[in-house]
């Protein structure tokens, strides 16, 4: 049995992935993880959470895609979504952040919980460029292969889906612009919506307005980016 046949993925992810799922670097990923765990290591998220991103957006539905670093690694945070945290966790302060410029620019008031799933369910590919953290450690996975395959994802949307708009909120996240090709796709692009940048511009993008804006242009239906604790049902 291939690896990529013992990992559950969605079907349109996995076809479009299969090939790199094959290659050496993703074999030795996988031996990492296991002898991280062997050892004693916490690993966030949870390991069926790991593809959450994926599972929860497939590939044919594809329409806006939100970059982030790694996943949080604070205990029950992290469950493979960028930026979100499980329900009944605190609110990070970036995604307070992305709570106020959605009010600002869309007079969306902030949801009492930080779980991103509704948006995922709709297109919203929440993709971390590092799947796996260890506890306590911010950027401990970041050089062990997860790059090198998220941007592999990145590629496959460029290439498969059509009007994409790509939210590059961040240095790390521009840097991953070259994937991505500019005559199909929108490419929005601000600083990073942590305390230590927002003021700089984040507050004001206006790219949830412009993402809507830009999907209805091409005949797509626009993000409902509302939350509610009706979405934790």
């Amino acid at each position: 049995m291939s690896q990529a046949d013992r990992i559950k993925l969605e079907p349109g992810w996995k076809a479009a992935l299969a090939d790199e799922f094959a290659k050496p670097y993703m074999q030795e990923l996988s031996e990492f993880l296991r002898r991280e765990k062997a050892a004693g290591k916490t690993i966030y998220p949870p390991g069926p959470e790991i593809f959450n991103a994926l599972n929860s957006t497939p590939l044919d539905r594809v329409k806006v895609v939100v970059i982030g670093q790694d996943p949080y690694h604070g205990d029950g945070q992290a469950h493979g979504l960028c930026f979100s945290v499980r329900p009944g966790v605190a609110i990070p302060p970036s995604l307070v952040n992305i709570f106020k410029e959605l009010k600002r620019d869309l007079n969306i008031d902030p949801p009492g919980h930080g779980c991103l799933q509704a948006w995922a369910d709709q297109g919203v590919l929440l993709l971390n460029t590092s799947l796996t953290v260890q506890s306590g450690l911010a950027g401990s996975h970041a050089k062990v292969g997860w790059q090198r395959f998220t941007d592999r994802i990145i590629e496959v949307v460029s290439a498969n889906r059509p009007h994409v708009v790509f939210l590059l909120w961040g240095a790390h996240a521009q840097a991953k612009q070259s994937l991505i090709d500019p005559t199909k796709h929108l490419l929005l692009k601000s600083p990073h919506p942590s305390p230590l940048s927002a003021h700089r511009g984040f507050i004001g993008n206006g790219h949830f307005s412009l993402a809507n804006r830009f999907l209805q242009q091409n005949g797509l239906e626009p993000i409902d980016w509302s939350l509610s604790e009706a979405d934790l049902a």
